[in-house]
């Protein structure tokens, strides 16, 4: 057989083989993840629900779902394990207060009163001019749109009140003779 014959399989075989490859990576992290759960851990299951792990066994997991449920899954079922940040932001809905973990670079950011935040919040609030048209303006183009959805409204009575003012005309009625 001729190597350029081959050549279609070969390429066909060393994908199937990388895509095998990756597969099975990420089945063994997502198993690295499932035996590193530790009970008071949050997780999410694949079906989608948040909870606490209570106890870890062999092929099990012991789940807290709220006060007084705790419910027994497959360690397959367990989707990921979540940081406690991360559980607490989506069940709870406490986000980690990121300032405080900042460090200021200067000691004025400490020794500042809450009057000068009171001053910047109230700076923050005036209106922004952004280019847009004058008040009398903007005041004439919504007069116009509302005439115009106005007449719009009135073009099907119109029509309605012209074809009462024609007499209807039966089968045997014609003006032609």
């Amino acid at each position: 057989m001729n190597t350029l014959t081959l050549l279609p399989f070969i390429v066909l075989i060393a994908a199937m083989f990388l895509m095998t490859r990756s597969a099975k990576k990420k089945q063994q992290q997502a198993a690295n993840m499932r035996n590193e759960m530790q009970p008071g851990s949050g997780v999410r299951t694949i079906g989608g629900m948040y909870a606490t792990v209570k106890e870890v066994n062999e092929d099990t997991v012991l789940l807290d779902a709220g006060p007084g449920i705790d419910l027994l899954f497959a360690k397959n079922a367990i989707g990921a394990v979540l940081s406690d940040d991360e559980y607490n932001r989506i069940v709870h809905g406490i986000e980690h207060d990121l300032k405080s973990d900042i460090v200021p670079d200067d000691i004025s950011s400490l020794t500042e009163s809450d009057t000068a935040d009171a001053a910047a919040a109230a700076s923050d609030d005036k209106a922004v001019d952004l280019g847009k048209k004058d008040a009398v303006e903007d005041k004439a183009v919504e007069d116009k749109a509302v005439e115009d959805k106005a007449a719009e409204n009135k073009a099907p009575e119109a029509a309605e009140a012209k074809a009462e003012e024609e007499p209807k005309r039966t089968d045997g009625d014609s003006d032609a003779k």
